[in-house]
């Protein structure tokens, strides 16, 4: 007897948008009543392939079938009458309807041919919500008066009342204590015994260990592994199929010792709910601490915090002795910091404008006299700060966006020393670089170190992490585990920590 086809097949898809291959041949298989894990890093693929399965995106090319029909999902309302629902990290709940209103948001229940409002949705919503063992939630309650636990509760009944065969579920656990966590996979226990698949998206790799069933890793928008094991491939496989690395690390040489000076960052008792615990941190002149841990882990957020993009729970933020104003960008690059984030096009770069205009913005007042832009000293000073960083082409008058990523990162870097920042914050600061432009870029940041800024470093690649940081602080799930100097540790020792770690110092 022929086995039984595949519940979802995706094949060869395919899908671009302007200057970016988000997808490149991506197949995936889900078999019915599977836990079927979607790993990946940021930027690897996973949350385009979902869009493309719930019909919110187009793929260019390939094929999907459902329970061995080909099928074209045009919409999201068209993935959803096949049985196919997504419930997204970022819940898009309507605050201000009711936790009945929302589960029925567009199929509203009906008698007669009319629409059914009141008791009717009530008790169809209490029954959903008592299967996922939340009764307590009133289904006449406003979503917004909910907890984030309670709102994904509500998403997950709206997905249940369809007649769904496949739930995606991305980042379920991100919001969840660990109550909430064993709540989540009873839920999802009882729907695959029922002959449900769900595609789980996780960055914990703990959690797919124990609620997987198989697991495909995307990597660059290509599918690396598929249909692995979940219980038995081994989490360092697991690991480095999902950042796998095909380029040598060319570091510079670091001091012997760390400078004997005041500390010029110091974080005290920092965190953010949901996000990262309390932790302290100090950064002297010269010096470059890292932040290693898995996507997920919190070093983003913590970068950001401490940047004031994001306003902490609790905790401080000194510079020089001096406290920060919580959540305020203005005063943490009044006093000192520059943040060279993630994702530099969309976050830190002018794409249309110049070189110039690029490393100027951030010290315009230097250049501005009553309400006049002195071009003059402006490319003056951007041409001087771009021949320190050997940026190429020496040109800055050429826009950023025909540069090399490499030397889209010197222009960051470029804007700050032009600010005479002190702290320089830097975020997966060779992403999107080649292996040419990586060595300059380490030995740049090492020589601006050594000149005496002080650098905070995330990068999701550890040896990175260990080639350019002087001391290193491992994460593990928004907590501190492990602080130690760079050369104590090694990449299989920060792997261990990273994934199976328990608070320590």
């Amino acid at each position: 007897m022929a086995p039984e086809p595949p519940l979802l097949s995706m094949s060869g898809i395919t899908k671009s948008f302007p200057g970016v291959r988000a997808l490149d041949g991506v197949d995936l298989d889900v078999l019915a009543g599977e836990v079927h894990c979607l790993l990946g890093q940021n930027g690897a693929g996973k949350s385009t392939l979902i869009k493309v399965l719930a019909g919110a995106h187009q793929p260019d090319t390939g094929t999907i079938r459902w329970r061995g029909e080909e099928v074209t999902l045009r919409s999201p309302i068209a993935a959803m009458r096949l049985g196919i629902a997504t419930i997204y990290q970022e819940l898009d709940l309507v605050e201000h309807l009711s936790v009945a209103e929302n589960v029925h948001l567009g199929h509203e229940p009906t008698a007669a041919g009319f629409v059914v409002r009141g008791r009717t949705a009530r008790e169809s919503t209490a029954a959903l919500l008592k299967r996922l063992g939340h009764a307590e939630i009133d289904p006449a309650r406003l979503v917004g008066e909910l907890s984030a636990a309670q709102q994904q509760i509500v998403s997950m009944a709206r997905a249940l009342s369809h007649d769904v065969r496949l739930i995606v579920m991305d980042e379920p656990s991100a919001a969840l204590d660990p109550d909430e966590v064993d709540n989540l996979f009873r839920i999802v226990g009882d729907l695959t015994a029922a002959g449900v698949a769900v595609v789980y998206i996780s960055h914990r790799l703990e959690e797919i260990r124990r609620i997987g069933d198989r697991v495909t890793v995307l990597k660059d928008g290509r599918a690396v592994a598929g249909g692995l094991p979940a219980k038995s491939t081994p989490t360092r496989e697991v690991v480095a199929l999902m950042t796998g690395r095909d380029v040598e690390y060319v570091f510079p040489d670091r001091p012997v010792s760390p400078p004997p000076k005041e500390p010029v960052l110091l974080v005290r008792g920092l965190s953010r709910q949901g996000e990262f615990k309390p932790f302290d941190l100090e950064v002297r002149p010269g010096e470059i601490v890292g932040l290693a841990g898995l996507v997920g882990s919190g070093r983003s957020e913590i970068l950001e915090t401490v940047y004031g993009a994001r306003k902490p729970t609790s905790g401080q933020v000194l510079v020089e002795g001096r406290p920060l104003k919580p959540g305020s960008v203005r005063a943490a690059v009044r006093a000192g910091l520059g943040l060279a984030p993630e994702e530099r096009k969309a976050q830190a770069l002018l794409m249309l404008e110049s070189v110039t205009r690029n490393v100027s913005v951030s010290s315009m007042s230097r250049f501005s006299r009553g309400g006049w832009i002195d071009r003059g000293a402006e490319l003056g000073a951007a041409r001087a700060a771009t021949r320190e960083l050997s940026l190429r082409p020496d040109n800055p008058s050429v826009p950023v966006r025909t540069l090399s990523g490499g030397n889209q990162q010197k222009a960051v870097l470029a804007r700050w020393l032009l600010r005479g920042c002190k702290v320089l914050l830097l975020d997966e600061p060779t992403r999107g670089v080649d292996v040419g432009a990586r060595a300059e870029l380490y030995a740049v940041i090492r020589r601006l170190a050594d000149e005496g800024l002080a650098v905070l470093l995330v990068s999701s690649e550890v040896p990175e992490v260990l080639g350019l940081a002087d001391r290193v602080l491992v994460l593990r799930e928004g907590r501190v585990v492990h602080t130690a100097p760079a050369r104590e540790l090694d990449e299989h020792r920060v792997l261990d920590l990273v994934m199976e770690g328990s608070p320590a110092s």
